[in-house]
């Protein structure tokens, strides 16, 4: 039997309409379907799932067939599963990554360390595993899906209706975005845990604010989905309509954000007194170590290196002898100490730098964040950022 891959390869990003994908439906079981619809974004894009009781599924974008999948065990009572070896000689429902690379005429690859893929001529392949493991397990194949795009680049078009973040989006009885109730609505689902902010971007409780000032000609703030791991982006600018896109970590790195201008310059009474009290950002050699200040203490934060794939910075509140020599020697004895850090491989218990590496200790997260949004405007994100 030949392989049909070619048909679903055919019919990728075309409209509905288009003679290659009325073939794929009608391979499919026809009109036996059952079809939701939503819209996500802003602009905003209409995403229909079109459901075949043969257990495979077609997701649209604006009429756009950007996904075919071919799902290996049912999805509901509604649905069977696909006979995988009616679309792939050789393939079985149960079969493990191994198996599939031996069928699948296309190399294999990954985006990230769960998502095997194939590159095939004209799309791609991604095969979902249960819980994105157990890859030599046989029956822990879910589904094949086939887009366009390459895996890891841009969001599963599976994600569109992800319960916990596609549903943020406010519009009023015109469908117009409701900015201000959106906001507050990303602002809760980000306090509650469901969205978790990149301290790189704009929080998103400065968003209207900041806009509101002139300070920026533009504002973003960059928020990842806990569930689907999606990066919810929000964007307000001048002379522009508001934006908001889902995106995969590759897309959301190559927005562009100028320099955050200091709370004092836009911020309310209340919001600059808690600046006044939070790390402000002194001094730093790029790539080895950040001084910050908070209430006349000085603390170093040290870049060291784990292991050759990891990294990770040790922050060191410095003593009075320290600060002394600091005020002394100046940038020359922060060297000398970050480079004593490195050495000293702070993560293990042995190491003198252990027990004082504040990050270790019950109140570790919100050093990280404090440290993080103190030096904003200073790392490496940010001059990503510029465009730099």
């Amino acid at each position: 039997m030949a392989s049909r891959l070619p048909m679903i390869l055919d019919a990728l990003a075309l409209a509905e309409r288009d003679a290659p994908v009325r073939r794929l439906i009608d391979s499919l079981g026809g009109e036996k379907f059952t079809a939701t619809e939503g819209s996500f974004g802003e602009p905003a894009v209409l995403s229909r799932r079109v459901r075949f009781a043969s257990g495979a599924e077609l997701i649209l974008h604006d009429d756009a067939l950007v996904a075919v999948v071919l799902h290996t065990v049912p999805t509901s009572s509604e649905t069977s599963a696909v006979n995988l070896s009616e679309w792939i000689p050789g393939a079985t429902n149960a079969a493990t990554l191994d198996d599939v690379k031996k069928v699948m005429n296309g190399r294999r690859r990954f985006a990230g360390f769960g998502t095997p893929y194939f590159e095939l001529d004209g799309g791609y392949a991604r095969a979902e595993f249960k819980d994105h493991r157990g890859w030599n397990d046989p029956g822990n194949l879910e589904s094949l899906v086939f887009t366009v795009e390459q895996p890891g680049l841009t969001c599963r078009p599976e994600d569109d209706n992800c319960p916990a973040c596609s549903q943020l989006l406010v519009r009023d009885e015109t469908e117009k975005l409701d900015v201000e109730a959106t906001v507050h609505a990303i602002t809760d689902a980000a306090a509650s845990g469901v969205l978790k902010e990149d301290v790189s971007w704009v929080s998103i409780r400065d968003l209207l604010p900041l806009h509101a000032s002139g300070l920026m000609e533009r504002v973003e703030s960059q928020l990842t989905c806990q569930t689907c791991r999606r990066i919810l982006c929000i964007a307000l600018e001048y002379g522009v309509g508001p934006t908001v896109s889902h995106l995969a970590l590759n897309e959301a790195r190559q927005h562009r954000l100028g320099p955050i201008p200091p709370v004092e310059e836009w911020g309310d009474d209340a919001r600059v007194a808690e600046e006044r009290d939070a790390m402000h950002y002194v001094d730093h050699e790029p790539g080895r170590w950040f001084l910050v200040e908070q209430a006349g203490q000085l603390f170093l934060d040290a870049r060291y290196v784990v292991t050759n794939m990891v990294d990770d910075s040790a922050l060191l509140q410095l003593d009075a002898a320290e600060a002394e020599q600091y005020r002394t020697v100046g940038r020359a004895f922060l060297a000398d100490l970050a480079e004593r850090i490195h050495d000293g491989s702070p993560h293990r218990e042995e190491s003198p730098f252990f027990s004082r590496d504040l990050k270790r200790g019950p109140e570790g997260a919100a050093y990280r964040e404090a440290v993080s949004k103190a030096i904003v405007n200073h790392t490496w994100l940010a001059r990503q950022r510029l465009g730099s």
